[in-house]
């Protein structure tokens, strides 16, 4: 492999993983969105929240476990989904009905993936 191609291979790579992180920060912040626009309830260790509450405690659990992150579902696995306490699943209750955090995370997430342009953000 001559010296430019392998300049060219390494900018591909360098730009490619780049891309990679920008899309899989987009899809957090859309799943921390969606979740404090939700007006869902939180459980977390038999304890019930709001949904601007879930989403700062999401928040402060993934700035707290960044360097473990490499891809959305890892942000879901070690932020949204039990307490790294007691181990206990978060469930969340909309619309009367109840689901895991994880569940229903993988479930938006899927959706956002299938059409990111009609994301909706409310504020």
């Amino acid at each position: 492999m001559t010296k430019i191609a392998r300049y060219m291979t390494t900018a591909l790579l360098l730009v490619s993983s780049s891309l990679a992180l920008a899309g899989m920060q987009d899809e957090i912040e859309h799943l921390l969105r969606f979740v404090e626009s939700s007006g869902c309830e939180f459980e977390r260790n038999g304890t019930v929240y709001d949904s601007k509450e879930a989403r700062s405690h999401i928040e402060r659990k993934y700035d707290y476990i960044k360097s473990r992150v490499d891809e959305t579902d890892d942000f879901i696995k070690y932020a949204a989904t039990k307490s790294s306490m007691s181990g206990n699943k978060y469930k969340v209750t909309c619309n009367g009905k109840q689901k895991t955090s994880a569940e229903w995370l993988h479930d938006e997430l899927s959706r956002y993936r299938a059409n990111p342009s009609a994301a909706v953000v409310l504020e």
